[in-house]
């Protein structure tokens, strides 16, 4: 796949694009601005866009199986009603906001939501992997300094889970009827040296039909497609440094969509990569799988 594939689905410029998630019944596109403290949303066949101001940033967004959005927001975990715009809380954050926010996040198939958090420092791994089931916020003893990453195979028994600062992405044994966690193994350890041949650090991804989970390489301006082993099956190029997160989606699930950065960027990467910020979309062969909604 060539970077000429790769097209944006609309002139919009995110500062920092993230959790982009496919909603097949209204055959829309989700996805949140977390600097810029909104949820967008567009229908490419109508080509219309709508966006939601979200009161402090969000990390990920979830389809809530009675309808709207659970959003994890650095304030707490809210939903938001997509029809009137209103908020209703859920859960208030676990953590001291000051230096710490959600991040990203992905439901299960049994509906609860798995979100982490990051820790802005980035100089400890203080932060976590956290479970909303139900209603109730609980930890999973999974450590990190930006936790990202959570996918699920299609057979519903391993839990995929990055922590970006150390390019490290985990595959853990997952019960998805009790929610559990057991023993887990990397599934690649990226380098992290950023002076000889860098290419990028893993950040959100999602997993496809076949069971392989592409993962979007921060500054590394590529997506990856892995198999179950961590072996690279795939690497696509993208016209920007900086991909955040991918999801698979249109009629056939075979599109990605994949969310990027502007804000913070040097001057001279956003004069060479002028669709940095954009919401891509490229085609491809494997589809992916349905997002799960949470459940109350």
């Amino acid at each position: 796949m060539s970077i000429e594939n790769c097209a944006p689905i609309h002139d919009l410029r995110m500062q920092l694009g993230e959790c982009p998630i496919w909603q097949p019944d209204e055959a829309a596109l989700y996805w949140i601005d977390i600097e810029g403290r909104a949820v967008h949303r567009f229908d490419p066949l109508r080509d219309m866009h709508h966006g939601w101001p979200v009161p402090s940033e969000p990390g990920c967004i979830a389809f809530h199986r009675d309808g709207g959005l659970v959003v994890a927001m650095r304030e707490g975990i809210a939903l938001l009603d997509t029809t009137s715009g209103c908020w209703t809380p859920m859960v208030d954050a676990p953590y001291e906001p000051s230096t710490m926010r959600f991040n990203d996040g992905r439901c299960d198939t049994a509906g609860r939501l798995w979100v982490g958090t990051i820790y802005e420092p980035r100089d400890h791994p203080h932060a976590a992997l956290h479970c909303l089931e139900r209603g109730i916020l609980r930890d999973s003893g999974k450590r990190a300094t930006v936790s990202n990453g959570v996918a699920f195979s299609p057979d519903n028994r391993i839990m995929y889970h990055t922590d970006t600062t150390s390019h490290c992405i985990r595959a853990y044994s997952f019960d998805a009827v009790t929610g559990a966690l057991g023993e887990s193994s990397v599934l690649r350890q990226f380098s992290t040296d950023r002076t000889n041949n860098y290419g990028g650090r893993p950040d959100g991804a999602a997993v496809d039909s076949e069971g392989a989970y592409w993962c979007a390489m921060y500054e590394g301006g590529r997506l990856l497609r892995l198999s179950p082993r961590g072996d690279i099956l795939r690497e696509i190029p993208l016209p920007v440094r900086c991909p955040t997160m991918l999801a698979f989606g249109d009629v056939d699930l075979r599109t990605l969509y994949v969310t990027t950065v502007s804000k913070n960027r040097p001057p001279a990467e956003l004069a060479a990569h002028p669709l940095s910020g954009c919401v891509l979309r490229l085609r491809v062969e494997v589809p992916g799988l349905r997002e799960h909604f949470y459940c109350p």
